[in-house]
């Protein structure tokens, strides 16, 4: 089975960036994950129909050592290359998929342009750095597009298809909300239609034909609705799969975290409303981070004098800050997701400002998948960011990491992948 390069641009495409695009572009998260939902099929699909493209396969090439990956929202939305890029794959195509996306998703046509070269700058980018990981010669780079044709229709999100993104003559050119177009359709009726419209008096041939055509009138209808019916049945059957993959280290990464879902809050399961980054002052420092958010928290804790006064660690031990932002890559407990690091140094920033402050790090999970591999991984990435924190110079004030698994994890293992996000998280607490 050939590789689907989708499940290498997901995890530059998580909850973190979601929600950084969301308040840069003035959308909700809600509709920054739709649209990156229906773009990401579309590029990739781009990159495939140019997979000979000597412009295509060398911006790839070059990809890995260009940083793109570190700067996606500050660099790709808005980098020249990546708008030659598009210009070259997609021609004059570019404004119908942008307005296409703008209103599936419902989101301006500004916002819908950005992130058209977003997800190009993320798609070219982890492309490129397999490629590199891989040993991929410019040849191997264009097999490994050319493989994904046969799998781009099928991808893309229910209401979107390549005729409705102006790209139906693409791999065969049907629309993929429906299969009726792959199944062969009877041509007699077309000529008893065309009878029918001829002065036959009474002739029973004629009665015949018009006989013929209401049936196919009514009859060809119910088939293409059964065709869509079987199609999106199969969708939600592939998704159901997805949502039951446990999440090991090496088996389970497809519910370990979602590509497009929102961040994680300890009691939200549906999509908040649009946060929006502010400055938070800490001893007239001024730090980037949400109203209400992880920062403003704790700053808000160790100015009351609160921390200080505590008598001991249990009366400390019930309140977790979630982190915002920092979210990891996809089975990983060693990469972060693009958007995660300031959010870190802005935890460094406010341990240095009150020296005397203790932590505990804590990771969690969903409730699907296998309990000790959840609180192995938990553990893990809990470990990194104690790591991260050390490397700042504030490794003495992280007293433990700690791995929770899903413990404490509040939403059914059957619900939806975006409901269980509110499980998944990394949290912080202060410690004596």
């Amino acid at each position: 089975m050939s590789l689907n390069v989708i499940d290498l641009i997901k995890g530059q495409l998580g909850p973190a960036l979601v929600s950084q695009a969301a308040s840069q572009f003035g959308e909700s998260e809600s509709g920054i994950s739709k649209a990156i939902g229906g773009i990401l099929p579309a590029v990739v699909g781009g990159l495939a129909n140019n997979s000979d493209n000597p412009g295509v396969l060398d911006a790839i090439t070059n990809a890995s050592s260009s940083g793109i990956l570190g700067n996606l929202i500050g660099g790709a939305s808005s980098s020249p290359v990546i708008s030659t890029l598009l210009t070259s794959i997609f021609g004059d195509k570019i404004s119908g998929i942008v307005n296409a996306i703008a209103t599936y998703a419902g989101i301006s046509n500004n916002s819908s342009s950005s992130l058209l070269n977003l997800v190009t700058g993320a798609t070219v980018g982890s492309i490129g750095k397999y490629a590199a990981d891989n040993n991929l010669d410019k040849s191997g780079i264009s097999n490994l597009l050319g493989e994904q044709k046969g799998i781009v229709s099928s991808l893309l999100p229910a209401g979107l298809s390549l005729a409705s993104l102006n790209l139906g003559s693409w791999f065969g050119g049907g629309s993929t909300t429906s299969h009726a177009e792959a199944a062969p359709k009877p041509e007699e009726p077309k000529i008893e239609v065309t009878r029918s419209t001829t002065a036959a008096g009474t002739n029973p041939d004629r009665n015949n034909n018009e006989g013929g055509g209401s049936i196919w009138k009514w009859l060809l209808p119910l088939l293409l609705l059964i065709a869509a019916g079987y199609f999106l049945w199969k969708q939600c059957e592939k998704k159901q799969t997805t949502t039951t993959t446990t999440t090991t280290d090496s088996t389970a990464a497809k519910t370990d975290t979602a590509a497009t879902t929102t961040p994680a809050d300890t009691s939200a399961t549906t999509t908040p409303a649009a946060k929006t980054d502010e400055n938070i002052d800490l001893n007239g420092v001024m730090l980037k981070g949400y109203k209400g958010g992880m920062e403003d928290q704790m700053i808000t804790f160790l100015k009351s004098g609160n921390y200080k006064n505590a008598a001991d660690d249990a009366a400390l031990k019930d309140k977790w800050y979630d982190f915002d932002h920092v979210n990891f890559k996809i089975g990983s407990a060693t990469e972060l997701e693009a958007g995660s690091q300031g959010q870190l140094d802005n935890l460094v920033a406010i341990l240095k400002a009150f020296p005397d402050a203790k932590i505990k790090i804590g990771g969690y999970t969903d409730k699907t998948g296998n309990e000790a591999s959840n609180v192995k991984l938990s553990k893990s990435r809990a470990e990194f960011i104690k790591g991260a924190l050390a490397k700042a110079g504030v490794g003495a004030q992280v007293l433990e990491a700690e791995g929770y698994g899903s413990k404490y994890a509040k939403v059914d293992a059957k619900a939806s992948d975006a409901e269980r996000a509110a499980d998944r998280k990394m949290a912080v607490r202060f410690a004596k």
